[in-house]
């Protein structure tokens, strides 16, 4: 049997602990077919605050993803994987239906980026293969 590994890389990673623990979810686990791991965001941030938002750069209303804690994660996640896609949670993104689920599941490996605030900071865009919608 092969095992996919799926990550979430996020700011809230205690969303995840009920939804992922139960269920067709926790049968995979346990039977080794899935490694999902969730990774908080903050634990790559360097100030004492953990701060991970930030103005945007240039200016503008709201806030963003700060890119080095984000840069950092993905990178830390991805390291001595081959082939990871890594897919960014956005409401701008192609929503994931019947097809796109059936094309994720022959990945063998996947890192999904939880967005918050208005977004990420476009620097760190060159890191994502792509937008999913839920």
């Amino acid at each position: 049997m092969r095992t996919t590994r799926i990550d979430i890389l996020t700011l809230f990673p205690d969303y995840f602990r009920g939804p992922l623990t139960v269920s067709m979810v926790k049968r995979a686990v346990d039977k080794k077919a899935l490694d999902l791991r969730v990774h908080d965001l903050r634990a790559f941030t360097t100030d004492k605050r953990n701060t991970a938002d930030d103005v945007p750069f240039g200016g503008g209303a709201g806030m963003v993803m700060k890119p080095e804690p984000l840069l950092k994660a993905i990178a830390a996640i991805k390291k001595g994987r081959k082939k990871v896609r890594t897919l960014l949670m956005s409401p701008q993104g192609k929503t994931c239906d019947h097809s796109m689920a059936l094309s994720l599941a022959e990945e063998k490996s996947r890192l999904f980026v939880c967005g918050h605030y208005e977004g990420l900071d476009e620097r760190v865009m060159g890191c994502i293969d792509g937008e999913v919608s839920l």
